[in-house]
């Protein structure tokens, strides 16, 4: 990969798009320490550890993502969360619904309307989400703001105003690197934040362990094991991310007029990490997201207290390992039959003169590849849960719990950092690629 960047970096437009891209990088990392007016800090930072303890929590993920910024109350407190969701559920829509799906095979044309109506769906996501955190945790609103607690209301608008104002602004630089940068802006920033949050997670716990006490030499041991755990996790995520399942496909000899075709072996890729990360997300915030409803309408209410007790992300309880599994076994079939269609794949084989050896072509070949599919994705899910729940347990034993590596390290954190990662690498390797084959044309 570093050989890659070395090479990007001697053409001379691509040396371009890659300080263009860090450029708005920077921009970002500056914009993520400018202060949201009428935040408590210290209640922020309270709230988003008290629902981290014992475990990974949703807000200690956004945290992450954000780089910091939620737990510090800035202006892309929200990050880039809302236009995530956004896209995701666009995609699902477009799927489901006819129109939409007509609209994205429109070509281009099509593409800019389903963008536009990404952006007007991320405001109003963006507006839900403040208003929903400023209401349910009423302790980081600082009505001394206004010097007079009869403006409450006033701060809950202006806070709601910066961190709608973050999100759109963070979404507008996650485009601007699609269009004129290198690889997937919205990509590249939650990648940004996730690294950001990692690096201040290990200086703090450098500095602790630099001023000494009973604790430092448990600490440093504990931050060298740590970080050959996440090196060995980092080593098993690459494998199983670029593993993949090779479906052999011959074509038949073809003779149209005085030309041959056809008469080649190729195969079919499919991916056993398919569906990426988002599994986890989905998964992470439909656990997260009754506790938030009901800490708006009811925080000491029965349900609040049964939810946190047994499936909230503050407890590690046999039934929240079921329940995140489960979920992250549904949602990865559903996103592996929104990637793969068998009967589309086999119909195309078929189209063109091709077959799996040994399989009947038509409905034979749809239900070939329709088991391994779902063999591949079963395998898939179980390595995502593997994932969301045993390294976090490894990793509390190591460092202990409450410690600020547990949500800068989230192993969902892990996941999107190598997939970031490796898809920045094949990007560059595909304008080099071009480069090359352009120069060898002139």
């Amino acid at each position: 990969m570093f050989k890659t960047l070395i090479n990007a970096f001697r053409v001379k437009e691509i040396r371009k798009k890659m300080l263009f891209t860090l450029f708005l990088i920077f921009v970002f990392v500056l914009c993520c320490f400018v202060p949201v007016p009428g935040i408590d800090v210290e209640a922020m930072r309270a709230t988003v550890n008290d629902a981290g303890t014992g475990g990974v929590s949703f807000l200690g993920l956004l945290n992450g993502v954000s780089g910091g910024a939620f737990k510090n109350g800035t202006l892309f407190a929200l990050g880039i969360s809302p236009y995530i969701n956004a896209s995701i559920i666009m995609q699902l829509l477009s799927v489901a619904i006819p129109p939409l799906e007509r609209l994205q095979k429109q070509g281009e044309d099509g593409r800019k309307k389903i963008a536009q109506y990404t952006r007007i769906l991320t405001l109003v996501l963006a507006i839900v989400q403040a208003v929903g955190i400023c209401f349910g945790y009423r302790q980081i609103i600082d009505t001394k703001l206004f010097n007079n607690t009869d403006l409450t209301w006033l701060v809950y608008i202006v806070v709601c105003i910066m961190l709608c104002s973050g999100t759109m602004l963070a979404m507008w630089i996650g485009e601007r690197i699609t269009e004129k940068g290198v690889s997937n802006g919205i990509s590249m920033l939650i990648f940004t934040g996730i690294l950001m949050s990692a690096g201040t997670a290990i200086i703090n716990t450098i500095q602790d362990i630099a001023k000494g006490g009973e604790k430092s030499s448990f600490q440093t041991w504990g931050l060298i094991g740590f970080l050959v755990a996440v090196i060995v996790i980092f080593g098993l995520i690459v494998f199983v991310d670029l593993a993949e399942r090779k479906i052999s496909v011959q074509y038949a000899k073809q003779i149209k007029g005085r030309k041959m075709y056809g008469g080649q072996n190729t195969h079919i890729p499919i991916k056993v990490n398919a569906s990426g990360v988002l599994p986890l997300i989905f998964a992470f915030a439909l656990l997260s997201f009754p506790a938030l409803i009901a800490s708006v309408a009811a925080p000491e209410g029965g349900f609040a207290v049964w939810w946190n007790t047994y499936l909230g992300g503050q407890s590690r309880t046999p039934y929240y390992a079921i329940v995140l599994s489960l979920l992250i076994l549904f949602f990865a079939f559903f996103y592996g039959q929104i990637q793969f269609n068998p009967e589309d794949v086999s119909r195309n084989i078929q189209q063109y003169g091709g077959f799996i050896p040994g399989i009947r072509p038509g409905k034979p070949t749809t239900d070939y590849l329709k088991k391994i599919n779902n063999r591949i994705t079963l395998f898939g899910a179980i390595f995502l849960a593997f994932i969301a729940l045993v390294p976090t347990l490894i990793f509390q034993l190591i460092v202990g719990e409450g410690s600020s590596l547990l949500n800068a390290f989230s192993t969902t954190g892990l996941l999107i950092v190598v997939s970031v990662a490796l898809e920045f690498n094949k990007q560059l390797e595909g304008q080099l690629m071009m480069k090359h084959y352009k120069g060898f044309l002139d």
